[in-house]
């Protein structure tokens, strides 16, 4: 099966037209989609209240990618979170669990930096993770292109099944070495696919704040043409893969919901079980 969403639900205006209440995005948001990646995750670990409500509002067969948090993957320090790295990848632990135990978590994303290159290092740094958070579903994405050289890419793959964990497949800008190449490859049952948008400019512009850098970074809408090349990647991961798991993070300019619609045309998708969409009556 494959699931169509977007990277968090607060940020999509177009979904919300006839919202009343803000507080009611996320039941909204599941009329529309069956999954959603976790961005708030990546900034802070939430709190036990928060994951219960998320549960509680979103239809049975939904699915969390959760993204793990920041100084897990070396784009933070540990330190200005908790006082080792052990008792925040427990605290981590303890917030999937229910989600985990809900069966709504879709995968752990751990997606690391451009400057995580393919060293000794770095490779024995995540198994020390994939070790840690092996009891569920994880998905790893790289951003240094040297995960996927003419000589190395077959070995990233094999090393990725060979620890039971999900490849990020990525479509985004060709633009140096904080990029890496689309690889419609499986190395688990399940397939993570996560739509970054094509903007070269954007993805390598240098001195922006981070909120600029995101609003510049993923803005970027996919053409008619566009999407429908990628439809027909998505249709050769889902001949391979039980569940196939597609975000689009394109959503600077607001198109990500859009392209995410168009999609599940092109690709004659119809989901049943979604939340009732709320009606604006005054």
């Amino acid at each position: 099966m494959i699931y169509i969403g977007l990277t968090g639900w607060g940020d999509h205006d177009a979904l919300y037209a006839d919202l009343t209440h803000k507080k009611d995005k996320l039941y909204h948001y599941g009329a529309h989609f069956p999954i959603v990646e976790l961005d708030a995750s990546y900034y802070a670990v939430q709190p036990e209240r928060n994951i219960r409500k998320w549960i509680k509002e979103t239809p049975d067969n939904f699915k969390f990618i959760v993204k793990i948090h920041q100084a897990l993957t070396g784009h933070a320090s540990v330190e200005d979170f908790a006082d080792n790295r052990e008792q925040l990848i427990n605290q981590f632990k303890a917030m999937l669990q229910p989600l985990h135990g809900s069966n709504k978590l879709g995968c752990l994303l751990i997606q690391f930096p451009p400057w995580f290159d393919c060293t000794t290092a770095h490779i024995n740094y995540m198994m020390y993770l994939i070790n840690h958070f092996k009891a569920f579903p994880i998905s790893i994405e790289f951003r240094h292109d040297s995960w996927f050289t003419d000589d190395m890419k077959e070995h990233t793959l094999t090393f990725l099944y060979e620890q039971g964990v999900m490849h990020s497949v990525c479509d985004e800008p060709q633009a140096g070495h904080g990029c890496i190449p689309f690889v419609n490859r499986i190395t688990h049952q399940d397939a993570l696919v996560r739509f970054h948008g094509r903007n070269a400019f954007g993805w390598t512009k240098k001195d922006m704040t981070d909120q600029e850098w995101r609003d510049i970074r993923y803005l970027y809408d996919y053409n008619e043409h566009e999407l429908q090349s990628l439809a027909k990647e998505l249709q050769i991961l889902n001949k391979k893969a039980r569940n196939v798991y597609v975000v689009f993070n394109n959503n600077s300019g607001g198109h990500a919901a859009g392209n995410a619609k168009r999609m599940c045309e092109i690709l004659n998708i119809e989901y049943s079980g979604l939340n009732f969409k709320q009606l604006k009556l005054f």
